[in-house]
């Protein structure tokens, strides 16, 4: 990192019902050692004390941390959606999501944005699972099968290869591409990042969205007890993507709007490149608020 500057990142954690598993002391620990990452937490509706755990963190440390609400129960798609959007009206220069649990800990979080900081023609930078030499990376068998089947699925659906597409660790730089991806509810509540490749797939061509995409093996990811998911998740997730091939790829809808994103840079120079590129100057911070709707 001597040879470049580090972007200011914005992380949004979706929260669910976490007032009783959610360590804020690590977020708190990790933001002190890193002050170029910042976090948004967005209660999905919780029905625990989720919501006032996070704003008395975040009042705590307003500079660095931030939570808003949602007014009802909308699923972890709608919650990412929401507060990416939220983020997109921040200063920073790269937006990404990372899970509740800490599955992913948050030292991928750096990792992440030094990829991006790196490769200025990369948009997206992704944590994948791979069970390489000297990761620690625990997974259970049969999730670790059904996971490589499923990318492979998607892959093959997307026409772009992904390893693994449903790692919860993602960033993007904050611009019009990114708004593009995430301006519009998702179908899927479960694969909603396979909606993201889907977007990122039609707002340009397959070589550029190749390109366009890092994979960066995580060092470390543990399965935490108390997940969400349950092995039916996985039989709708395909019926999902049934839903989600028929909208991006058989339907005109999508296309027409990639094509809006495309006639529409946000500087000349950006005319000749597949997306637009990072905002020269970033945006007006605004004040954190109590309610989001979509």
């Amino acid at each position: 990192m001597e040879d470049h500057r580090v972007p200011q990142s914005l992380f949004v954690i979706p929260c669910y019902n976490e007032a009783d598993r959610i360590d804020l002391a690590a977020f708190d620990a990790f933001a002190v050692a890193n002050p170029e990452i910042n976090f948004l937490f967005v209660n999905d509706g919780s029905s625990d004390a989720t919501s006032e755990i996070l704003h008395q963190f975040a009042g705590r440390r307003p500079d660095r941390f931030m939570a808003i609400d949602l007014p009802h129960n909308q699923g972890k798609a709608e919650a990412v959606r929401v507060g990416m959007l939220q983020a997109l009206d921040q200063e920073a220069e790269l937006i990404g999501f990372l899970d509740a649990d800490l599955a992913t800990p948050l030292a991928e979080c750096r990792r992440l944005q030094e990829a991006l900081a790196r490769r200025p023609e990369i948009q997206m930078a992704i944590g994948v699972r791979l069970p390489l030499a000297g990761h620690a990376i625990q997974r259970k068998r049969i999730r670790r099968w059904i996971g490589r089947g499923f990318a492979r699925v998607a892959s093959t659906m997307l026409g772009i290869a992904i390893a693994d597409t449903q790692c919860g660790a993602k960033l993007l730089r904050s611009n019009q591409l990114a708004r593009f991806l995430f301006a519009t509810p998702f179908l899927s509540r479960w694969i909603f990042d396979v909606e993201v490749f889907a977007r990122l797939r039609i707002a340009g061509d397959r070589l550029a969205v190749r390109d366009a995409i890092y994979e960066l093996p995580l060092e470390s990811w543990r399965e935490i007890p108390g997940s969400k998911l349950r092995p039916r998740h996985f039989l709708l997730a395909i019926g999902d993507l049934a839903m989600i091939y028929r909208e991006y790829f058989l339907s005109r809808r999508w296309k027409e709007r990639a094509v809006e994103l495309r006639s529409e840079p946000e500087t000349a120079a950006d005319a000749s490149a597949p997306w637009p590129a990072a905002p020269h100057s970033v945006r007006a911070k605004i004040k954190p608020t109590r309610k989001a709707s979509a």
